[in-house]
């Protein structure tokens, strides 16, 4: 398979260049900035993915595409539209037109952050975005549902948490995913001849986790680390953030207090 990684300069398509580095015998990159490593053996094609040429240019010859592209973080609506519906569309509606068979869609925990952290919560329930960031993740599931049900592109969503190397706190306790178990995500959405359209949810064996994953794990993913393992050094740096009335009672966490002035008892 010929792969394109999107939004390859960023934190989480750094780490995931090297780890998928031999699983795949070609592998484009691109991004709006050059990546600072990029090896001489890497193939790297810069496009905006608001501009709807460019992302036909960069969707050419693929056969599967890693979706990491946006802005990664709560901003204005214009900035979330331009980055995150706009370059979403273009990608899908590329990939179709190109002829891509998969692709593999960074959504995140924040299209449903509004759960409260006491629920646990499968890949069916409604949406309940703590963003217009998070809103922009539940378009991008659906417009990936679209495209699947009526182009038959194959497609995987993959809600994630917090990719790092360990927790650095109690709400990620609950949400942390190893770099390396998210690249098994990816392979099976990748590789595994029965997806169809399926949400996963991006996490590691996490025992204080506040997700359903089954799904995943019904694909075969098993994931190799353990958020437990990390919890007296997670709960001395939680020990030392100030309290977030809304934040600490919602999956959400600061995403959900940032700008809320609804009614708190409710």
């Amino acid at each position: 398979m010929h792969i394109l990684i999107t939004g390859a300069a960023g934190d989480i398509g750094t780490r995931l260049r090297k780890l998928l580095k031999g699983a795949y015998p070609r592998i484009r990159l691109s991004d709006i900035r050059k990546p600072k490593d990029l090896g001489a053996d890497e193939e790297f094609i810069a496009a905006d993915l608001a501009d709807y040429e460019n992302v036909m240019k960069i969707t050419d010859g693929i056969d599967g595409i890693i979706h990491l592209a946006g802005h990664s973080v709560e901003g204005s609506w214009d900035t979330i539209h331009t980055s995150n519906i706009v370059g979403c569309y273009n990608l899908f509606e590329a990939a179709y037109r190109s002829g891509v068979k998969r692709v593999v869609f960074a959504s995140s925990n924040h299209a449903v952050g509004f759960y409260p952290r006491d629920q646990k919560i499968g890949v069916g329930v409604t949406v309940r975005p703590d963003s217009r960031y998070g809103v922009s993740k539940a378009f991008g599931e659906a417009l990936g549902a679209l495209y699947a049900d009526k182009h038959g592109l194959r497609v995987t969503c993959i809600r994630i948490g917090n990719v790092n190397d360990k927790p650095i706190d109690q709400r990620r306790l609950s949400i942390w995913i190893k770099p390396d178990d998210l690249a098994q995500l990816v392979r099976i959405g990748l590789d595994h001849p029965d997806i169809r359209f399926e949400i996963f949810y991006g996490s590691s064996n996490n025992e204080a986790g506040w997700w359903d994953n089954s799904n995943a794990h019904r694909f075969g993913y098993r994931p190799q680390f353990r958020a437990e393992d990390f919890r007296p050094e997670a709960m001395a740096a939680q020990a030392k953030l100030p309290p977030d009335a809304i934040g600490d009672r919602f999956q959400g966490g600061s995403f959900c207090s940032d700008e809320y002035d609804a009614d708190g008892k409710r």
